[in-house]
């Protein structure tokens, strides 16, 4: 007997029948002794529905409010899912974020989860129910309802899994596990058997829709074994778990890429001690994430800085920057949206040379010129013309082996 934690996104539960398939697949595992928490998703596009709503009363609602509003959408998956559970004759207790509680800091739209109460989910358990949870939602100090931010509910079944210290957290999703890459890019993409933590996260943080960063943040944290499979069958998906020596024998593992970046730079910056923490202040405190940076050799005391951040935060960070381009005078701001980031990953590069100098190659031998170029221990990446994104995850796919790598099955 086992205690499972599983999430279900949104396309799995989309449905009154697809909650009836869910409510059928939970009991399988019930049946076979084991302790069920279920943790959903809003269905599909209901999310985006409440927060056009919201749009259409007011251009910039209220946060407290539009969280309220927002979370509402797992409140009716899980009372759904408990009614189908029950409606089979068995027993089942649907619990929102504040019931159990799930503590979160006062970040409305991005809150953060600080601390799980399993008190009453071990409750519900020792009773034989299955607990239905509310992915993506928390309680502040004040008692207010917040939400965790896009893909949250990975989130919150990875900490609840982490906090029942659950044996495993399955993700269900319409997808049946983690890929190469993006099979609709590359048909010759392969599903991975297994992944580390580490080359989760970088997927996740380059592009990878996959499974959400904090997740994974939480889950090597917690040394909680993720399993990735698809709803809609019963195939074994992709295991993500810590790194094991056997895979370093791998140089690169995946490839990602990301479209929704934007670069900026700020041109003729004065080069002296403290410009730098100027420049990038003002987009912290609305918490525009910075990527890339990138900084020029200093020519007469001035130098070029360009750095990268997420597409939809672009506008708002031009206008910061600018305002901060005439306080230092900086000669001007320049911005481009038509850019893309494609990565390369493997914890096998800590132990393997000549990696990035295949990568650029590759790039070269297609004429796909490289704008900017970060590295890390387990991952290249490179800022390239949006239009050569598809062209260069395939060839850098076909150039490294991954079409026909060695299963991960022994591993």
């Amino acid at each position: 007997m086992a205690l499972i934690v599983q999430k279900y996104g949104g396309t799995s539960v989309g449905n009154i029948e697809k909650i009836r398939n869910v409510a059928q697949r939970v009991l399988k595992y019930h049946e076979e002794g084991h302790k069920m928490v279920v943790v959903l998703s809003a269905m599909a596009g209901q999310t985006d529905g409440l927060v056009r709503l919201a749009h259409e009363i007011s251009p910039q609602p209220d946060p407290r409010e539009l969280d309220v509003l927002m979370s509402t959408g797992e409140q009716v998956t899980v009372a759904l899912l408990a009614i189908a559970v029950q409606s089979l004759g068995y027993e089942a207790r649907s619990l929102l974020g504040f019931q159990i509680p799930i503590h979160t800091d006062q970040l409305y739209g991005k809150a953060r989860i600080y601390e799980v109460d399993t008190e009453r989910i071990m409750r519900e358990l020792e009773r034989n129910r299955i607990v239905t949870v509310a992915g993506f939602q928390g309680l502040d100090e004040d008692g207010n309802i917040t939400t965790l931010g896009r893909g949250g509910s990975d989130t919150t079944a990875v900490a609840l899994a982490a906090s029942l210290e659950a044996d495993v957290c399955e993700i269900f999703t319409d997808v049946n596990g983690v890929y190469t890459t993006d099979p609709n890019v590359c048909p010759k993409a392969r599903k991975m058997d297994f992944i580390s933590y580490d080359e989760m996260l970088e997927m996740a943080s380059l592009g990878a829709k996959v499974l959400q960063i904090r997740a994974v943040e939480f889950a090597k944290k917690f040394n909680v074994p993720i399993h990735v499979r698809s709803t809609f069958t019963e195939e074994r998906g992709t295991m993500v778990v810590a790194e094991t020596k056997d895979m370093e024998k791998v140089r690169v593992s995946a490839i990602a890429y990301n479209k929704n970046e934007a670069r900026i730079t700020i041109k003729k910056v004065p080069d002296r001690p403290g410009i730098a923490a100027r420049i990038f202040e003002p987009m912290s405190k609305p918490e525009i994430v910075v990527d890339m940076i990138v900084q020029n050799t200093s020519e007469d005391g001035l130098t070029d800085l360009t750095f990268t951040v997420p597409r939809a935060e672009f506008h708002q960070a031009m206008k910061l920057v600018g305002e901060v381009a005439k306080e230092i005078g900086a000669e001007s701001v320049l911005g481009d949206e038509s850019i893309a980031k494609v990565s390369i990953i493997g914890v096998g590069m800590r132990s393997h040379a000549g990696v990035a100098q295949k990568m650029f190659r590759t790039l070269a031998n297609e004429n796909v010129n490289i704008l900017m170029i970060s590295t890390s221990e387990i991952k290249v990446s490179c800022v390239i013309d949006e239009k050569y994104t598809e062209l260069a995850v395939r060839v850098l796919h076909e150039a490294f082996g991954l079409e026909d790598g060695p299963a991960r099955e022994e591993w």
